[in-house]
């Protein structure tokens, strides 16, 4: 591993678990009704890392960052490990693996409408609190990731890649929240309270639909001014899309 790889892990880790700490400080905002899962619009440090750096330094990086974080703030490293660093892993792992690699993105786009469709159902469906706020959400991401995808040709891959990666990552969070209440006292509870299918889809909608306008809007203009200011970051991948 190159020095550069392993400083660019470093500051990866600590930028995410520094802004994650101090956001949260500032504005403690959780799942509504749910609690624990936070907002956390600071995805894009570890996404542009992902992009920059690649899926290794991306993933390790966010897997690193988001265990230092939820130490400082909840302090359980099982429920951690089981649901913060697998989903941060794998979520930024796909982003950066599918951002610098010349796809076909019709079929995918396609693909995110359905399942912006079924998750809008999902929000509608299971959720009592905001469910119509969350769906509207779902769609006008949906509608911006598909102006972003048509009008910058180069950012096809990125907008895909955070599409998947994201989607992945809060199906992990949807399913390990749960598990984990089922054998282990939740964090601030006094006692085992499995928590039901539902609130797994609440973990869901609320992880996707508070973290992929950053992604999708924020992204491109924070990649483009890192390959300004650093030429010979730019992957040679991007000249071709």
């Amino acid at each position: 591993m190159r020095a550069l790889d392993v400083a660019a892990f470093a500051l990866d880790a600590a930028l995410y678990a520094a802004f994650g700490y101090l956001f949260f400080y500032i504005l403690p905002l959780t799942t509504p009704g749910l609690g624990l899962v936070r907002f956390w619009p600071q995805v894009i440090i570890p996404a542009v890392f992902a992009v920059i750096f690649g899926p290794w330094i991306g993933g390790f990086g966010a897997g690193l960052g988001i265990f230092i974080s939820d130490m400082l703030i909840h302090g359980n490293p099982i429920l951690s490990l089981m649901a913060g660093v697998t989903s941060n892993f794998a979520g930024f792992w796909l982003i950066g693996y599918i951002a610098n690699k010349n796809i076909n993105w019709k079929i995918p786009m396609l693909g995110f409408g359905g399942i912006s469709a079924l998750l809008m159902w999902i929000a509608l469906t299971f959720l009592s609190t905001d469910a119509a706020i969350y769906a509207g959400i779902i769609f006008v991401s949906y509608v911006i990731l598909l102006v972003v995808v048509w009008l910058t040709p180069k950012w096809r891959s990125y907008e895909v890649g955070s599409m998947i990666g994201l989607l992945i990552g809060s199906a992990i969070i949807g399913t390990m929240v749960p598990v984990f209440s089922q054998f282990f006292i939740m964090p601030a509870a006094t006692e085992l309270t499995p928590l039901a299918v539902a609130a797994g889809f609440g973990y869901l909608i609320w992880t996707f639909t508070t973290e992929i306008p950053f992604l999708i809007v924020l992204g491109p203009p924070i990649l483009e001014a890192c390959y300004r200011a650093f030429p010979s970051l730019k992957p040679q991948t991007k000249e071709s899309q």
